[in-house]
This record gives structure tokens, C-alpha cells and sequence, in this order.
């Protein structure tokens, strides 16, 4: 049973060092979060963080991780909702954009994609998560194409894809601050966009 408390601890203590690691990056910027920075938040020493995540790289992808497994909940309580097909559709494109110049998720996943290359377990570690959007996209426009509600599409796979990628490109650039594209800009793009991809019937 003390086993169990502490393991149960050690999760809350986890949890409790990723929501402030991306409350930190969203406050001041990925380059300001250090390891002491961070345990400064959080009122402890920097040793006691590297017990649990070994290394600032590991700690940036536990924390896209965690966010990541949220974003996954909504997803998946969006799918099981008994809406039209163009409704959730719509309502993934909200969860996927980033909500501002600042979004924290958005910061580590353009901090991946730059070392991922280069990085095995990175890579491995974005093609999961990747995989997540892909799949649930995917199953709203097969569900939406059954039921009539958009028009056929003769690659769902492919189809979902293209649309993943440019809403990667929308986020990138809301991100970065581009002038031009903030978040209603990108999200009006992307509903342009999903007319002409996947249009209604």
C-alpha cells in the first residue's frame, strides 16, 4: 500500500512539474525554461526534477506528451458526441490550431520537428502522436462520407493527411506571429480549405 501512495505521488508530483513547465513556456518562451527556472516555479531543487525526466529534451517531450493525451480525451469525447460529421469536423479543426502567437503545445511540437530528424526516439515519439490526429480525422471523414453528409473521397488516408499538413502550416505560422494570421485568421483559412477538400453534398 505505501508502494502504491508513493507511485500515486510521484504522478501527481510529475503532473504537477509538466502543467508548470508549460505554464513557464507559455509566460516567457521556450528558450527561457531551464531546468532551475523551472524548479524555482516550483519551489524544489533542479536535482529533483532530473530524477523524474533525466533531461530537459525528455521533460519537452513528456510535457507535449501530456498535453498531447488532454488534447486526446477531447478528441475522443468529440467523436463519441452525436453531432453531424461536418459539426465535429469543424470542432477538430478548433482543437488542433494553436489558440495564440503563445501556445505552449505548438512551441514544443516546432521544437520537435526540428530535432526529430536527428533524434530516433523523437522521431518514433512524433509519429505516435501524429498518428492520434490522423486516426480520428480519418474517422470523421469516413463516418461523414457513410452518412452522406460530404462527398466521396477515393483516399480518406491521403485526404486526411493533406488536410493535417496544411493545418500544420496555418499553426506554424500563428505561432511564429506572422503578421496576417492569428488564430480566427487561420481557422478561417482552414474551414476554406475543408470546403474544397472534403466538400458538403
Amino acid at each position: 500500500m505505501a508502494g502504491a501512495a508513493r507511485r500515486r505521488n510521484g504522478l501527481v508530483a510529475q503532473d504537477r512539474m509538466l502543467e508548470e513547465a508549460m505554464a513557464a513556456i507559455a509566460e516567457d518562451g521556450l528558450a527561457a525554461l531551464t531546468m532551475s527556472a523551472l524548479a524555482d516555479r516550483l519551489g524544489t531543487s533542479g536535482g529533483h526534477i532530473l530524477y523524474y525526466f533525466g533531461s530537459k529534451d525528455l521533460l519537452l517531450l513528456e510535457a507535449l506528451r501530456w498535453s498531447e493525451a488532454a488534447l486526446g480525451e477531447e478528441r475522443a469525447a468529440l467523436l463519441a458526441r452525436r453531432t453531424a460529421a461536418e459539426r465535429k469536423l469543424d470542432q477538430f479543426l478548433e482543437l488542433y490550431l494553436p489558440r495564440g502567437a503563445r501556445d505552449p503545445r505548438w512551441m514544443l511540437w516546432i521544437e520537435l520537428w526540428a530535432r526529430a530528424p536527428a533524434n530516433e526516439p523523437l522521431r518514433r515519439a512524433q509519429e505516435e502522436m501524429d498518428r492520434g490526429w490522423q486516426d480520428d480525422l480519418e474517422r470523421i471523414l469516413t463516418t461523414g462520407v457513410a452518412r452522406g453528409r460530404f462527398a466521396p473521397v477515393a483516399d480518406v488516408a491521403a485526404r486526411a493527411s493533406e488536410l493535417l499538413a496544411l493545418l500544420d502550416g496555418l499553426s506554424t505560422r500563428v505561432v511564429l506571429g506572422q503578421r496576417g494570421t492569428d488564430r480566427r485568421q487561420a481557422l478561417s483559412a482552414a474551414r476554406s480549405a475543408v470546403e474544397r477538400l472534403v466538400p458538403p453534398l
